[in-house]
């Protein structure tokens, strides 16, 4: 789908690479680039920021909170019109704990942000999209949804999820025949403050403004799944013709895989704060 005329939701837009891939609709043409986060005053400096490349409307949203998404996806309709293409975006890391240290509230918070949310937000906005037969829904998950990693159990898990959910909802579109477009992301990790610490030792770590390109296009091209850095599509065929134990060794001690989050320190959590419109 083209990003010139298209109003463009990004969540956890007010930063990292969710605010480059804002940046690069507006070069592109959005009509407006539309950021949910909980961050107020990342929000109004990323207005600040990026005005001068178009229009830029900014709401704070828990988007793990129904309710809120449901209200705040109204609000935006209304000031901003239809959306057009949905950047499922926000997501979090909380640890890098192994799983009998994780507490309940990091498991509960890392499955509704990085797992729920993108269903509650997608849910708000496909009727409609189904309605004039014609959108995008793009989801930002992870190579960790395809490759298991100690340290990462419960993120794992959540990727594993969204990619599960976001590539069914593809198929369904598919089979009503819809004009509605899915395409499902799983870069390796990119270097920006969530996963501050992480080493690798083989696989580079990814550049934001690379990740963020690569992902434009896909949504361009309708492309139904990307993984960065193009190796990782493979990952699973290797699952597949590989006994466990060669698999671990590979991965897990050649490339180092299994050690990359053992200096994670990751960002500082924000603040929740409520909805409201900036």
């Amino acid at each position: 789908m083209k990003f010139e005329g298209a109003n463009v939701l990004i969540t956890g837009g007010a930063s990292g690479i969710g605010k480059i891939m804002g940046r690069m609709a507006l070069e592109k043409g959005a009509r407006c680039f539309i950021i949910w986060d909980i961050n107020l005053s990342g929000i109004e400096a990323t207005r600040k920021e990026l005005s001068r490349y178009g229009k830029v409307k900014g709401y704070v949203v828990d988007v793990s909170n129904n309710e809120i998404v449901t209200l705040a996806y109204r609000k935006t309709v209304a000031d901003c019109g239809n959306i057009d293409i949905l950047i499922n975006c926000a997501g979090i890391i909380t640890s890098n704990k192994t799983f009998d240290r994780q507490t309940a509230e990091e498991i509960t918070r890392t499955m509704n942000i990085n797992t729920i949310a993108p269903m509650f937000v997608t849910r708000a906005m496909l009727p409609d999209m189904l309605e004039r037969n014609s959108g995008h829904i793009c989801t930002i998950a992870s190579a960790g949804g395809m490759l298991s990693n100690p340290k990462m159990s419960v993120y794992a898990a959540s990727k594993w999820g969204a990619i599960g959910w976001a590539d069914s909802v593809r198929i369904e579109l598919q089979e009503m025949k819809s004009n509605v477009h899915v395409t499902t992301v799983a870069p390796y990790y990119i270097s920006t403050g969530m996963f501050t610490g992480v080493r690798s030792r083989i696989i580079p770590v990814l550049k934001p403004e690379y990740v963020a390109r690569k992902i434009l296009g896909a949504i361009e091209r309708n492309v139904s799944f990307k993984g960065i850095p193009f190796g990782f599509h493979f990952i699973r065929f290797w699952q597949a013709i590989l006994p466990t134990k060669v698999f671990d060794w590979l991965f897990g001690e050649v490339f180092g895989i299994y050690h990359t989050m053992d200096g994670f320190t990751g960002r500082v959590r924000e603040d929740k704060k409520q909805v409201k419109a900036s």
